[in-house]
Parts: C-alpha cells; structure tokens; sequence
C-alpha cells in the first residue's frame, strides 16, 4: 500500500508536506504511513481514496482498477442481505 499512496502523491505533484496539510496531520506522520513504519487508520485510507479518486481496494492491492466503485444506495438493503450475498 505505501508504493501506491507514494506513487498517487507524485502523480498528483504532491509533497508529503502538503498532503499531510491537507489530511490534517503531522507530515511525520504520514511518512510513516508511506515508509508502512505505521497503519494507516481506516478513516485516513478512505479520505485518501476519495481524494485521489479511487477505491480503497485499490490503495490496498486488492484490485489494479484505478476507477473507484460506482456508489450504491443501501437505505433499501438490509445489512442481513449485505452479508449473505
């Protein structure tokens, strides 16, 4: 994950200063988060994702797709059909 997350920075003319500005964090920090020294927080992985315009999968290696997942409603799904699909 730190190779994607460095890789997405750079290509968005990024330094670890200003994005760190941005997440509201120490730019400490999140070097640690780049250099995997540290987990990134789950909340911290989605605002990532939604800044960069991609998936959390996709920060994650779980998938090569850059685009992020067309969003869902689930106010008509409940979470027992969520979890026996």
């Amino acid at each position: 994950m730190n190779t994607r997350i460095r890789n997405l920075r750079e290509d968005h003319d990024l330094t670890q200063k200003e994005l760190s500005n941005l997440l509201n964090i120490s730019q400490v920090a999140y070097s640690y988060y780049e250099l995997n020294k540290r987990s990134i927080p789950l909340e911290l992985l989605s605002k990532l994702a939604d800044f960069y315009n991609t998936s959390v999968d996709y920060l994650l290696y779980r998938t090569d797709e850059i685009k992020p997942y067309p969003k869902t409603k689930l106010s008509n799904t409940s979470l027992k059909d969520i979890i026996n699909v």
